[in-house]
């Protein structure tokens, strides 16, 4: 796809701050600093459209990209980064979960995790609550280009029997750096998109 127009339109902490436009929303989940912001960049082809934090833990609010006013790609705050206290980790859960419980927009659901590590517990009650509630996904292992290609293969085995992905949902193995796994993540995007 290509984007002609990307813009940041909204933050949002509480659902009376969501966008009013009624544009389908591809949405973002994943462990702090597992590249979120990085992969919107690459989709809509901007350098700085997500700003990407040099700081683990930095996205507190949730945040909508109007791509060409086609649909919203939507960024939600990162879960797993252990240097922020009880009391915001509850808030940043319970930013996310009043979204992904009462957005009714919601086409597909992109949970990133790095490549380079085992998923995480967190990862994993993140991916069963995917699976449980049954929203069309797509796991997506970023920061390929940080391992050998020999390599991709066995971590994305190691990736979907760890979460325990079932056959039919695609892991894309995804670098930020070279484009890698954009077209395809493209295709799947406009897949859950009607009238894109």
């Amino acid at each position: 796809m290509v984007v002609k127009n990307a813009k940041l339109e909204a933050t949002a902490v509480k659902p009376e701050q969501y966008p009013e436009k009624n544009l389908q929303e591809v949405v973002f989940v994943g462990r702090s600093n597992v590249g979120k912001s990085s992969i919107i960049n690459s989709l809509a082809n901007r350098k700085s459209l997500a700003r990407v934090g040099s700081t683990p833990g930095k996205t507190r609010v949730i945040n909508f990209y109007n791509i060409d006013d086609k649909l919203y790609l939507v960024d939600l705050p990162g879960y797993g980064y252990a240097g922020v206290s009880k009391t915001m980790k509850a808030s940043w859960g319970n930013i996310v979960e009043t979204y992904l419980n009462t957005r009714e927009n919601i086409q597909l659901i992109i949970m990133l995790v790095d490549i380079r590590h085992k998923p995480t517990q967190d990862d994993k009650i993140m991916y069963e609550w995917l699976a449980a509630n049954m929203v069309r996904h797509v796991v997506v292992a970023s920061k390929a280009d940080k391992i050998s290609r020999s390599a991709i293969k066995p971590r994305l085995k190691e990736i979907k029997d760890a979460l325990g992905v079932p056959d039919e949902v695609k892991i894309i193995p995804y670098s930020s750096e070279n484009g890698a796994g954009r077209d395809e993540l493209w295709t799947m995007i406009e897949e859950s998109i009607s009238g894109i």
